[in-house]
């Protein structure tokens, strides 16, 4: 374990507000806002909930950043999903982590 000196993380949790397949119709759009995202290096996790009711993204960065990222979310501007944005300041990560937050 190591300590990250309260590096800003936020956590993303995406609601889908509309029907699976209203979702699946702006899957391709939101694969690749999220490819964007890892690529520039802010996207550090992304996943779908279980049950299939939304999504959870983790991200480096401060609550107004990662919420003003949100918001251009694909799943976000097409109606589909509502997003709610956690800001937490990491004290503890693996080593294998650490890095990446920091």
């Amino acid at each position: 374990m190591a300590r990250v000196n309260a590096a800003p993380v936020s956590i993303v949790t995406l609601t889908y507000v509309a029907p699976l397949d209203a979702v699946d119709a702006q899957m391709a759009a939101h694969v690749a806002w999220l490819e964007r995202g890892v690529a520039e290096g802010v996207l550090l996790i992304a996943g779908r909930q279980v049950p299939r009711v939304g999504g959870v993204l983790i991200f480096r960065g401060r609550r107004a950043e990662v919420e003003a990222l949100a918001a251009t979310d694909p799943f976000v501007t097409s109606g589909v999903a509502t997003a709610a944005v956690v800001e937490i300041a990491a004290s503890f990560a693996a080593e294998a982590v650490a890095a990446t937050i920091a």
